[in-house]
């Protein structure tokens, strides 16, 4: 079940020299009820360790933990679910692996999500919508106009991704979108907490 608006993406770099943990903790306490932890550079055994501690303090804010890509890394720690993508164990497979986790899965075209969501995920990103280094090697942003194509096909099952900040949050609204994925307008904000809360407040 898909009970949150606001989904959170980690990355340990752009949190301005801040620990990630402390970060998410406080965007937790703004009313972040999802975490995606995506931290692909980093080995098996640290990565484990901080899905640990995430895993501890989703769940002291009653809050969904996501791992990107690694399924085992999620049953380990007892995760909520998985974040798949293009290059990843196809969503049909990890639904046999883990029956019981969610499954979102990170898209960067109508037809993309559409074919992920037949193939059982439970939600998918939809990438990137505004400009946003993080996703500039998929090509130009897809802008409001095919986000609000996604939208209007595949309902509130897409989270809209890539360059979302709260100024431009009501043109996402707009398009009839009102689930949102983050990475820099949290992780980088002077105060997480309460950047999460503005984002929070417009989305419900």
């Amino acid at each position: 079940m898909i009970d949150f608006s606001l989904y959170l993406i980690t990355d340990r770099q752009r949190t301005a020299g801040r620990p990630l943990a402390e970060v998410v903790k406080a965007a937790l306490s703004g009313g972040v009820r999802a975490v995606q932890l995506r931290e692909k550079d980093l080995p098996a055994a640290e990565l484990y360790e901080l899905a640990w501690e995430l895993r501890e303090l989703t769940a002291s804010y009653d809050a969904r933990l996501f791992i990107n890509d690694r399924i085992d890394i999620a049953l380990a720690v007892e995760a909520d679910g998985v974040q798949l993508g293009i290059s990843s164990l196809p969503v049909t497979a990890a639904r046999r692996i883990a029956p019981k986790l969610l499954i979102g899965y990170s898209s960067h075209s109508k037809k993309e999500a559409a074919a992920a969501l037949a193939k059982g995920a439970d939600f998918v990103t939809f990438s990137p919508v505004f400009f946003t280094p993080s996703k500039a090697s998929f090509g130009a942003p897809q802008g409001v106009e095919k986000l609000t194509a996604s939208c209007a096909e595949l309902g509130d099952a897409v989270f809209a991704l890539g360059g979302i900040k709260l100024d431009n949050l009501p043109l996402v609204l707009a398009a009839g979108c009102r689930k949102v994925a983050v990475i820099g307008a949290i992780l980088e904000a002077d105060d997480p907490a309460e950047a999460a809360e503005a984002f929070r407040k417009t989305l419900s």
